[in-house]
């Protein structure tokens, strides 16, 4: 009887468990297994956006390393541009200056051979007028012809 009474409480117990207890906790279960899986596709979908964002991320720094690299390449041309032509003024100019020095010594060479000559033909005058004044005399001549030899 016992045994009897134990077996329908136990069929009760069953019974009352699987009609009142077990459907809720079947629905918590089904529930947070939902939830898990769309956490764990959320996660998938996460690491798929990760991953397409340093692979689009890796793409720009590319990109900006070789936009650098042209824009130094750039600098680095203009640079050697305008060096040359700080060179090429810099030869101009020398070339400029050079000629207004050879031109300048030119004149003073001039104005010295001028002066020069004017000096030798009045020394020239000079001499003539002393070698008139005299009489005309060999030695007298030789005289003064040393002597102008001996001024110029």
């Amino acid at each position: 009887m016992t045994l009897l009474g134990q077996t329908i409480a136990m069929i009760i117990f069953v019974w009352f468990c699987m009609k009142f207890i077990w459907p809720p906790i079947m629905v918590a279960i089904e529930e947070r297994q939902k939830e898990i899986a769309d956490g764990l596709a959320a996660a998938e979908r996460g690491q798929q956006s990760l991953d397409k964002a340093q692979a689009e991320a890796s793409d720009l720094v590319g990109d900006a390393r070789k936009q650098a690299t042209s824009i130094l390449d750039q600098a680095q041309a203009r640079a050697n541009e305008i060096i040359a032509d700080g060179k090429a003024e810099g030869v101009k100019e020398r070339e400029r200056q050079l000629a207004a020095a050879t031109a300048e010594v030119e004149q003073e060479t001039n104005r010295a051979r001028e002066e020069l000559r004017g000096q030798v033909s009045a020394i020239a005058v000079a001499s003539a007028e002393k070698i008139l004044e005299r009489e005309i005399d060999a030695k007298a001549h030789d005289d003064i012809l040393s002597k102008l030899a001996a001024e110029l």
